[in-house]
């Protein structure tokens, strides 16, 4: 199949004319415009977002990107807090700004929710890339013991006949020891696993029904623990910002980024059967596109990807 020329010349105008306008907007017409509305409104651009939007993505990702563009070091400080200097921080935003706390009484709780989701994105994010980075360690009680776990709750009626057996592969681990496929996520993997069955046994055995399905089965633990590099990925990559913007009120927790696997486990054993592969040899082609569709919804700004079960099976 042949490029059209014209169209690419043509992109690549519309891309290049894009450009200009960004770097004209942000270098110049937007400190003008940021200017004439204060003039008007008496409020600054913080002000405006938080009264025109709802709490929510919409609000927490434009107060997001006014302070980073931002000429201001207390403004784009406000980026990178903790959780102690919070209060104090937007002190000096209000001081910064000129505000006058009794003209807008509900700027403060509005701004300090905004920053919260935000810093508590980054934070959330190192705990998961620290649990990530924890390797399972069978002489440690507390990591075999959530291996066990796992296997009781969904395989309650077999007894395991050893620490090292082929009846690991009945939940879908590769070996007869599951811990070298914890390797690529470490403890993140397991832990995603056993909250997906813990917090939701019967959808977690419902989907492990489906993968030991004789032509549509799939590696029930390997698949969840690619499910898991997905959502890591998602998340480093910034993805998940609305979802968590929306669903979360304050600063987002572990359990939020659990829960969001869990949305992935469920929704990919749903998307895999209704797309009937020919074969798991198909798995890549097919997580791609159900990585591509994920990633869709997460762009959308009300974005809420809770996982919801279908009682009826």
């Amino acid at each position: 199949m042949r490029t059209n020329p014209n169209h690419f010349r043509a992109t690549r105008l519309l891309r290049m004319l894009g450009y200009i306008w960004q770097c004209f907007y942000s270098s110049c017409l937007r400190f003008w415009l940021k200017w004439f509305l204060r003039l008007v409104t008496g409020r600054c651009e913080l002000q405006r977002i938080c009264a025109r939007c709802k709490a929510g993505a919409l609000r927490t990702s434009q107060i997001e990107y006014s302070l980073k563009s931002s000429k201001s070091k207390v403004l784009r400080a406000a980026l990178s807090l903790k959780e102690n200097d919070l209060d104090s921080h937007l002190a000096q935003i209000i001081q910064e700004k000129g505000i006058k706390e009794q003209k807008d009484p509900t700027f403060k709780v509005n701004l300090r929710q905004c920053l919260l989701q935000i810093n508590g994105y980054s934070e959330l994010f190192e705990a998961v890339e620290e649990l990530r980075k924890r390797v399972f360690d069978s002489e440690n009680e507390e990591h075999e013991n959530m291996l066990l776990k796992l296997w009781d709750l969904l395989m309650p009626s077999v007894k395991l006949e050893s620490r090292i057996t082929k009846q690991w592969g009945n939940i879908g681990f590769q070996g007869d020891d599951p811990k070298t496929d914890f390797r690529g996520m470490g403890m993140l993997g397991l832990t995603n696993l056993l909250f997906f069955s813990e917090n939701y046994t019967d959808a977690a055995r419902q989907v492990l029904s489906h993968a030991n399905h004789p032509r549509l089965g799939y590696s029930y633990a390997i698949v969840g623990i690619n499910l898991t590099e997905m959502a890591y990925s998602l998340m480093k990559s910034d993805a998940l910002k609305l979802h968590f913007y929306n669903t979360a009120s304050g600063k987002p927790q572990m359990q939020d980024f659990h829960q969001f696997y869990c949305y992935l486990a469920y929704e990919f054993d749903k998307f895999w059967l209704e797309e009937e592969p020919e074969s798991i040899m198909e798995f890549n082609r097919y997580r791609e596109k159900f990585h591509d569709k994920v990633k869709g919804q997460l762009q959308m700004p009300e974005v809420t990807l809770i996982m919801s079960v279908d009682q009826k099976k």
